[in-house]
């Protein structure tokens, strides 16, 4: 798809959105890294669950267990560590105070290190998504999962 086709789809949906649910503009610099990684998260599974019913219609216990490999917290670590050297300044600023947010409590099973990797790469992920910069959200998202095929 051109640039400004998809440009302009992602700004129908943004822009029709905001009309529809009267929503305000708001500065994404003022959210927290932690409100980041909240829509960051929903984003990426949202990107992962498009993937993996692309592969075909399944069970849904088969789809869940093909999702959850790829959205928990040890495999976004992963996929950060790929990613993080393409990051621009900017992106690497706001990962950086994602992973070093306060949270509540790390996800069972994972490790902190991977957990706060995570949350950094979800603030991340809800920074271009809030930024409108979806292009750069899936080609991340692309070479993140390119490296953990390679890791197999």
């Amino acid at each position: 798809m051109e640039k400004s086709i998809e440009r302009g789809l992602e700004m129908e949906f943004d822009s029709y959105m905001r009309e529809v649910f009267h929503m305000k503009e708001v500065d994404i610099r003022e959210y927290s890294p932690l409100t980041l990684a909240y829509i960051g998260d929903s984003i990426y599974d949202l990107v992962i669950k498009s993937l993996v019913i692309n592969g075909g219609n399944k069970q849904v216990q088969k789809l869940h267990a093909e999702t959850s490999s790829l959205v928990q917290a040890s495999a976004q670590s992963k996929m950060m560590r790929t990613i993080q050297e393409i990051l621009t300044e900017e992106e690497h600023a706001v990962y950086k105070r994602g992973r070093n947010a306060k949270s509540v409590s790390p996800a069972k099973n994972q490790s902190i290190t991977d957990y706060r990797r995570a949350t950094g790469f979800e603030a991340l992920m809800g920074y271009l998504y809030l930024n409108k910069d979806m292009k750069r959200l899936i080609d991340l998202v692309k070479i993140g999962l390119d490296g953990l095929k390679e890791e197999q």
